[in-house]
């Protein structure tokens, strides 16, 4: 008896410090619900960097799945 429940202790404590399952089809959780993939977070990046350079600042649109940047005052 004292063996199963050191075993089912042992067995607990070891669960509660595996890492949490990360499922491939589960949804990212963002605070906006729409997460950027790293080439759009790139594509935005270089946009600021070159509307910075003429004094203004980068927009960007979604038309048609694409986003499209330009610059705004």
């Amino acid at each position: 008896m004292k063996w199963t429940i050191l075993c089912c202790t042992a067995f607990l404590v070891g669960c509660a410090d595996a890492p949490p399952i990360n499922y491939a089809s589960a949804q990212p959780e963002s605070t906006s619900g729409d997460a950027a993939d790293p080439s759009e977070t790139q594509a935005l990046e270089q946009a600021e960097a070159d509307c910075a350079r003429q004094g203004k600042h980068a927009v960007s649109q979604r038309i048609e799945g694409e986003t499209l940047y330009d610059c705004a005052d």
